[in-house]
């Protein structure tokens, strides 16, 4: 018997107008595999109803009858399906309490879970990501921020315009000082954020440059994990040591900070790695950054200025290191301004949504759906028949709130 595929409606607030398939693609998904793909009706989502039944599709209400559930976001607890097999983003590998009762709640209706975050090839890249398109539109909400903070310029927000061609016409606005700009991480998030850099005009120079030289240009540095860390006993760096032990290593970051105005974070941080600065560093070193563009977002992770998420509608607020409190953006010169939207990929949600789906119907659905000889989708299970897998059974004190 063939499988029942649904695509949900997304039920996160606040709203994302993304989708794991545009139309053309979620007719491909039956043609290429023998499936039935369903639509859940939806108001918000990027591409309408209608354009879906063009495409030769059903829109339901219901998505119960399925045997696959495919979403975006964390998937509200009483939307889920019980004993159905759901993919979303369920961001509970870090043991993130905002999520405690989501898994919760997919362990009692013994659902099995595969995590988009989690399936990754042989060499342990993830095959399937919204990561450029966060980085692309991140790296974007920073140079608008810096802009807003000194009244340097004014350009649309990305969600304001209807695709990337149309963002890419706003870099033409963007005119700065002679800043100099950090970007974290070598991933696909970080390669989005040089992409826009590059098309805005900044210069990439090398690590040891950016520290030992001036510039009469705007200018960037990539810095990877080898840049900021370095080993306690001998400080040599080597780099699957760092990413198996990262507990051997010691943060090297504030020679960055110390000659840095705006600061792009794109690293994936575990939480075993040291932070990038603390609050005290901010306090006792002067650090220069006064722009902070977290695309990582993790709550109490590597960068103590980001205290809470911030909203599309509503990008950047202040943080004030004496009081340890956010403030009202652009309030005090003092302040550091932080930009911490955790759904950024939703500003130009059709362009992200068709990558998305290149890679889901490329990399994905053919092991899904077919011979998962390499093991990749049961990797990515994190639960099963009311159950964490043995590789996620770390997860269990975290589920019983210990």
């Amino acid at each position: 018997m063939s499988k029942k595929i649904g695509l949900i409606r997304e039920g996160k607030v606040p709203i994302d107008r993304r989708t794991p398939l545009s139309p053309y693609q979620a007719k491909l998904v039956e043609e290429r595999f023998g499936v039935k793909l369903v639509v859940q009706s939806s108001e918000i989502r990027c591409f309408l109803d209608e354009d879906y039944e063009k495409a030769g599709l059903a829109i339901v209400e219901s998505v119960e009858d399925c045997d696959i559930i495919l979403g975006v976001k964390e998937i509200p607890p009483e939307n889920l399906v019980p004993r159905k097999t759901h993919l979303f983003f369920s961001h509970t590998i870090k043991k993130q309490a905002y999520n405690r009762k989501l898994l919760q709640a997919i362990l009692e209706k013994k659902i099995t879970l595969i995590d988009w975050e989690t399936l990754v090839n042989e060499n342990g890249d993830r095959v399937i990501a919204f990561g450029r398109w966060a980085g692309i539109i991140g790296a974007y909400n920073g140079l608008w921020a810096y802009g807003k903070r000194y009244n340097l310029f004014s350009s649309q927000r990305a969600y304001q315009c209807f695709n990337y061609e149309a963002l890419k016409k706003e870099h033409f606005k963007i005119k700065l000082p002679n800043i100099k700009v950090v970007i974290t991480g070598g991933g696909r998030v970080a390669r989005g954020a040089m992409e826009v850099l590059h098309g805005v005009g900044i210069r990439k120079v090398t690590a040891n440059d950016f520290l030992s030289k001036t510039f009469d240009e705007p200018v960037f540095a990539q810095l990877n994990s080898k840049d900021y860390h370095q080993r306690f006993d001998t400080g040599e760096f080597a780099q699957k040591e760092f990413y198996s032990n990262p507990e051997l290593y010691k943060g090297d970051f504030l020679k960055y900070a110390r000659k840095t105005d705006l600061l792009i974070a794109s690293a994936f941080w575990n939480p075993s790695s040291p932070v990038l600065f603390t609050r005290e560093d901010i306090l006792q070193d002067g650090l220069r950054i006064k722009v902070i563009a977290d695309i990582t977002c993790d709550i109490g992770g590597s960068i103590p200025t980001t205290k809470r998420v911030s909203t599309i509608e509503d990008p950047i607020y202040d943080y004030n290191p004496v009081s340890d409190l956010i403030e009202k953006a652009l309030t005090d010169d003092g302040n550091i301004t932080v930009m911490a939207v955790d759904n950024l990929p939703c500003e130009l949600p059709r362009d992200a949504s068709e990558t998305f789906g290149r890679e889901l119907l490329s990399n994905v659905l053919p092991y899904l759906l077919g011979p998962d000889e390499e093991e990749m989708i049961k990797n990515a299970t994190i639960a099963e028949k009311g159950h964490l897998t043995k590789k996620y059974s770390y997860l269990q004190n975290y589920v019983d709130g210990k």
